[in-house]
């Protein structure tokens, strides 16, 4: 790790540890309080209103801030992508009520993950050390970049784009080095079975994200473009070491050791997730070629790679429908909404946009009918998805009035 590297994941930790600290002596603090305050009975009487309130917050702060897994970042990934894809084919109203909307996502989340990294740093770092949850972290990285995408497809705006990208890029350090790290001192290792599953993806979902803002960004640099278009084609090849390490693993962990219905996660479908966005990355890289020497130079090789990575998606795809159907249909596995579903949701969009986008750079105009049919299906798993997040919202706050 480079030494401005260091210094990034030194104050990340030291932030983490200052707020502990503070969060410990305020604790202690309000303990000492409440052992000087007064017995009067008449100071803990609560109205029947002010339970109520009182309750109703405190369901919020548990389910909304405490509990906020790492992963609710992909809630902005898919609704981003989903986005991009339809205008990509033309859908132009759709796509931009969907940039606004991503944006109150995408500011929200921030919002709840600034108050659980300062009311709840524990959890935070807790999350952190497990092997299965980690990875959800990367989510963020990609929520970035996908967000700073929608600026220069949506709004023309490349100056909000590269501030998008340069967050993108310092969240990719931070986060990458601190997950890994973490993970590979950690003592005590979980089983593939219980520590291994298509979250672990993720990883090379963010790289890649960073690698089609850099190659959308790169005009804005003028001069400097063919550094920026160079920064595009090593994170796309560093997306494709994580996938192939990853998949490996994955694909042993579904062949030889036994799966439960239950298990067969959303999250699975990041395994065409993943290939559909190397597959954008490379397509990119593609087309913007003509503003590089040497991605003109490997223009043959990047479409050799990315039609692998494209063939890759194609071959799971059938095979996580088919899982799909096994766990819910055959197995009753009930189909009930939880946050990993936005995991199955971005795959959708995000196959529906890679194809466009690679028969844009093959010249494979054939394959345009994939898109054309395939946004349907993302639109309405999107709808389903959100409309599932309402309704879980809905009994939650329910629940506390009963």
């Amino acid at each position: 790790m480079s030494q401005p590297d260091d210094y990034i994941v030194h104050l990340f930790i030291i932030a983490i540890v200052g707020v502990a600290i503070y969060q410990a002596v305020g604790q202690r603090r309000m303990k000492a309080l409440a052992r000087r305050a007064p017995s009067d009975s008449s100071l803990v009487v609560e109205s029947a209103g002010a339970r109520k309130i009182t309750g109703l917050s405190r369901r919020f702060v548990t389910v909304w801030i405490e509990d906020l897994p790492p992963s609710k970042f992909s809630l902005v990934m898919a609704t981003g992508v989903i986005s991009i894809a339809s205008d990509l084919l033309g859908m132009t109203w759709i796509a931009r009520g969907l940039f606004f909307i991503n944006i109150v996502f995408f500011v929200l989340l921030w919002v709840l993950i600034g108050a659980r990294l300062l009311f709840y740093p524990h959890r935070m770092l807790q999350d952190l050390r497990e092997s299965a949850v980690s990875p959800g972290y990367f989510t963020m990285v990609a929520a970035t970049c996908v967000v700073g995408r929608q600026f220069v497809r949506e709004a023309g705006d490349l100056s909000a784009a590269m501030w998008f990208w340069m967050l993108g890029l310092m969240l990719w350090l931070v986060i990458t080095y601190s997950v890994f790290m973490v993970i590979i001192v950690s003592p005590r290792k979980p089983s593939k079975r219980r520590g291994l599953n298509g979250l672990w993806l993720i990883a090379a979902v963010a790289t890649q994200s960073v690698s089609v803002l850099s190659a959308a960004i790169a005009s804005k640099f003028e001069t400097h473009a063919d550094m920026v278009l160079f920064l595009s084609l090593i994170f796309y090849l560093m997306g494709c070491m994580l996938y192939i390490n990853i998949i490996v693993l994955i694909f042993h962990r579904l062949i030889f050791i036994p799966l439960t219905p239950v298990e067969m996660t959303p999250p699975y479908w990041i395994n065409m997730g993943a290939t559909a966005i190397t597959t954008q990355a490379g397509a990119t890289l593609i087309l913007h070629s003509g503003q590089s020497q040497l991605l003109t130079d490997l223009v043959p090789y990047i479409k050799g790679f990315t039609l692998f990575f494209w063939a890759a998606g194609t071959w799971w795809l059938p095979l996580l429908v088919v899982l799909g159907i096994w766990t819910y249909a055959v197995k009753r596995v009930p189909l009930t909404y939880s946050p990993q579903f936005w995991g199955a949701v971005f795959p959708m969009g995000m196959y529906t946009a890679s194809t466009f986008q690679l028969a844009r750079a093959t010249g494979q105009d054939f394959l345009l009918v994939i898109p054309k049919m395939s946004i349907y299906v993302a639109l309405v798993a999107w709808t389903l998805a959100f409309a599932g997040m309402l309704l879980q919202l809905g009994k939650d706050l329910g629940a506390e009035d009963k």
